[in-house]
């Protein structure tokens, strides 16, 4: 009897079991229409490492409205900044094209005032990237001329030896005889002595090699010589530049957007030039009129590596004034359409792409001029990143 009670009551439970199994699967599969829906975060995995402690992976995701769901672990991996935009009036930026010119006054080149022969200097020849000094030789050229021409002035030359030495003995007569000749005629002869001298150091100059010396302290930017080249008369040999005075020539084709031009800046690789207005030509190169800027040395001292003849982008601020929210050219990106967007911090975690306008201010900034409102949390560093999730 005490068996079959057993086994009735083993049966009892199991039924109760598959009883409550049942509910509970039903359970879960209701659609509860008192409870709000809503888009739900991605749950975070935590694997134990062998040390026994847990570290939370949080991934980042697209949300279907566009926007983008970033953890704060994953934040501190792309090293998300975010900074206040801010709304007011600014400059209004022109557009030019311009390259980069040597300072003529912290720059020159080496020409021959005839032709000849190149011949190396005690150094040997000046190479490309050498930093030299003002009056430092660079290379002798050798004056070319037939065997008629060096003959004649050879002969030239002995004359002029023998009547120096003829004049040498005179004075020297003179001298002896100070005191019984008068002093003008010992004054006369020792002028014309000296006269005398000179003109047959210059006859000896003109057979002799013609020095080639840097005009300028700087760095040798162009060395078109060999050893034994020839080359013609006014050709340019070497050319010197100072690499720390540097200026950005620009052509401007609309005259009237050049109104109260102050100051203008220049994006560049390693950085921004900050760019001081000095003039503009009156005169059009290739159909534009030419604008002169003076490049600044930053407080660091050392330029961005700039190549004379590089060509960029000038942003020359005039004083028109245009209205908008300043944000840096980085919080900028393009979409998958190509479009401008910037990235707004909306909440801890959660980000959201606006379409934007831009007009340039300088190499740093830009004025959003539709789509910010001013006072937002934009995105200013790692932009790109999120662009990129998915």
């Amino acid at each position: 009897m005490s068996d079959y009670r057993n086994t009735s009551r083993d049966a009892l439970v199991l039924l109760l079991a598959g009883l409550l199994t049942v509910q509970v699967w039903a359970h879960g599969g209701e659609d509860h229409g008192d409870e709000k829906k809503s888009t739900s975060a991605p749950l975070a995995v935590a694997p134990v490492h062998a040390q026994g402690q847990v570290a939370f992976i949080e991934p980042a995701l697209r949300l279907p409205d566009g926007s983008v769901f970033v953890p704060k672990s994953a934040q501190r991996q792309l090293a998300l900044r975010t900074q206040t935009a801010r709304k007011g009036e600014f400059p209004r930026t022109v557009e030019l094209n311009g390259r980069v010119v040597g300072d003529p006054n912290a720059g020159g080149r080496v020409q021959t005032f005839q032709s000849g022969r190149i011949e190396a200097g005690p150094k040997g020849l000046a190479v490309l990237g050498q930093r030299v000094s003002k009056g430092q030789l660079l290379a002798w050229l050798q004056p070319a001329s037939s065997a008629i021409e060096r003959g004649s002035q050879q002969s030239v030359l002995a004359e002029l030896a023998a009547q120096e030495t003829v004049l040498e003995r005179r004075v020297a007569r003179l001298r002896q005889l100070e005191g019984s000749v008068p002093q003008k005629d010992i004054e006369q002869a020792q002028i014309e002595l000296a006269a005398f001298k000179k003109r047959k150091a210059a006859v000896g100059g003109s057979l002799g090699r013609e020095a080639l010396v840097a005009p300028v302290s700087g760095v040798v930017i162009a060395a078109n010589a060999v050893v034994g080249q020839v080359v013609d008369a006014r050709e340019v040999v070497f050319e010197v530049i100072d690499p720390q005075r540097l200026a950005v020539e620009a052509l401007a084709y609309d005259p009237l957007l050049l109104a109260g031009l102050a100051k203008a800046s220049a994006p560049v690789a390693g950085g921004v030039l900050e760019l001081a207005f000095v003039g503009i030509g009156r005169t059009l190169k290739e159909q534009a009129m030419p604008v002169l800027f003076r490049v600044e040395l930053p407080k660091t001292g050392e330029l961005p590596a700039l190549a004379v003849g590089q060509t960029l982008k000038v942003l020359a601020q005039t004083s028109g004034l245009q209205s908008g929210v300043a944000v840096p050219v980085v919080a900028v990106v393009r979409n998958a359409a190509n479009e401008s967007v910037v990235w707004v911090h909306e909440s801890a975690e959660h980000f959201v792409s606006r379409k934007v306008r831009i007009a340039p201010l300088d190499g740093h900034s830009v004025a959003v001029t539709d789509g910010l409102s001013g006072g937002e949390r934009v995105v200013v560093q790692g932009a790109a990143s999120l662009s990129q999730i998915r």
